[in-house]
């Protein structure tokens, strides 16, 4: 699938996009909410948002050895990036961040065919303070992965740029919700 920004805002427009009085999971009230797993677990919308996102990363240079994110937000943007890739023969893999290290087993936080040392991108549906994202990075960099920078499906403009700035990471986002109209609140 190629990509196509002004297809994602609409589908985001029509599946994604509601109307309200909500809590975000920074804790922060809401007159709106964007319910990405709506886009992310769509056949139209997880091939844009691949597609775009993996048009992101190859622009930033070097293909990483991986992407992935804090589950499970980032999981189906993880599998769909990881699928357009291996349709492109490009060797990027996939991983996921726990919330919290597993109580059984090897007791893991970061799951996948990563390594310590590998240059990798975190990802994410909505960024709004970036607490979820950098919770990602951190359990990442625990790990031992360098962080190359963070993309998002769409940036809420409520602080998360500035808080992976603080951090050294870029932000990229495929929208902002200036393309709905909205402003940040």
């Amino acid at each position: 699938m190629t990509y196509n920004k002004q297809d994602l805002i609409d589908l985001l427009g029509s599946e994604a996009l509601q109307r309200g009085e909500f809590t975000l999971a920074s804790g922060k009230k809401a007159s709106y909410y964007l319910d990405c797993r709506r886009i992310t677990l769509h056949p139209k919308g997880a091939g844009l948002v691949a597609a775009g996102m993996l048009a992101e990363i190859q622009a930033s240079g070097p293909l990483p050895a991986a992407v992935g994110g804090m589950a499970i937000g980032a999981d189906p943007i993880t599998a769909a990036i990881v699928t357009v890739a291996g349709q492109q023969d490009l060797p990027l893999k996939g991983f996921m961040v726990r919330k919290e290290p597993k109580g059984h087993g090897m007791g893991k936080q970061v799951e996948g065919p990563v390594e310590p040392g590998q240059e990798v991108v975190i990802v994410e549906d909505v960024i709004t303070s970036g607490g979820s994202a950098l919770k990602a990075v951190e359990a990442a960099e625990a790990f031992g992965l360098k962080v190359r920078e963070v993309i998002g499906i769409i940036d809420r403009l409520a602080g998360g740029e500035a808080a992976f700035a603080a951090r050294g990471l870029k932000l990229k986002t495929l929208t902002t919700i200036r393309d709905f109209g909205i402003e940040p609140e």
